[in-house]
């Protein structure tokens, strides 16, 4: 029989896919939120197979779209008494400013407001279960500054790096936040820098984003490799409590940027997006 439950975004391909098969390898009861349900459903083949564990699920979620991540809050709170592990591992860089169904900037939308509407929905879950949760954010933060949040939707000076890299700054700030708010109900939460993997990551990129990723290209690490710090934290027995809140690369913690540290910053990060996410909350 399972003995965790782990809900997991972004599973269908990359670090997300290698990190639900080792979970299920180890009899977690895998919830994998998709945005494409027919992959989904090829993936949840796949990890049977491969793990013999029939304990996963697909469940339609595209967090780009606030009503849809409310729907699939909705589903989990109607099929399951407590969540032991969230992984917020799904996100992506687009090229040219583009805007989510719901009128924000979409690097945000999917990397970091989606994500903070699913783990506030779920809190009941998350409280009950004394969950872990893992956000996948990146060294990409440390080319993001706070006054960043002053125009998070990117209106006057549009940069896909920079968009991207205040979308993994606001996971930082997030993980901080989690562990702060929620240490009570004991929730721990970790941000994780994967490391440069070889996945569709950014192939939509073109101009110097295109260079700078073929240039890349010969130190990528494997999804798999990518994967480690993820499945550690989410399978490992037992962490050391004091280690919540931290971000970690190659399974330890690792330093971020100074911008990282600024807990203004963080909390106003914590006002706008519960300002957003406050009609969609159930």
């Amino acid at each position: 029989m399972p003995f965790r439950t782990t809900v997991i975004t972004g599973a269908t391909s990359g670090i997300g896919k290698e990190t639900a098969l080792a979970l299920a390898k180890i009899d977690h009861a895998l919830y994998l939120l998709v945005r494409n349900v027919d992959k989904g459903e090829a993936l949840k083949k796949e990890l049977v197979a491969q793990s013999g564990n029939r304990s996963i699920f697909v469940v339609h979620c595209n967090l780009a779209d606030m009503e849809s991540v409310q729907r699939a809050a909705t589903e989990l709170k109607g099929k399951l008494f407590a969540i032991n592990t969230l992984i917020n591992n799904a996100g992506g860089i687009n090229q040219t400013r583009k805007l989510s169904k719901d009128g924000y900037e979409l690097t945000f939308a999917m990397n970091h407001l989606g994500h903070f509407l699913l783990t506030m929905s779920l809190m009941p879950l998350l409280q009950k279960g004394q969950a872990r949760i893992v956000n996948i954010s990146s060294e990409a933060h440390k080319i993001a500054r706070p006054q960043l949040l002053n125009d998070f939707q990117f209106e006057r000076d549009y940069s896909s790096f920079k968009a991207y890299g205040l979308a993994k700054l606001c996971n930082i700030y997030f993980t901080k936040s989690l562990a702060e708010k929620y240490v009570q109900a004991g929730i721990t939460a970790y941000a994780v820098h994967p490391g440069i993997v070889s996945t569709g990551f950014g192939t939509e990129l073109g101009g110097f984003g295109k260079v700078l990723m073929m240039l890349a290209k010969p130190f990528m690490i494997t999804p798999r490799q990518g994967a480690e710090t993820s499945i550690y934290l989410a399978g490992a027995a037992k962490l050391n409590p004091k280690l919540s809140g931290q971000y970690f690369k190659k399974g330890s913690v690792a330093q971020t940027n100074l911008a990282a540290q600024n807990a203004s910053a963080r909390n106003k990060l914590w006002q706008i997006s519960e300002q957003l996410a406050a009609p969609f909350l159930i």
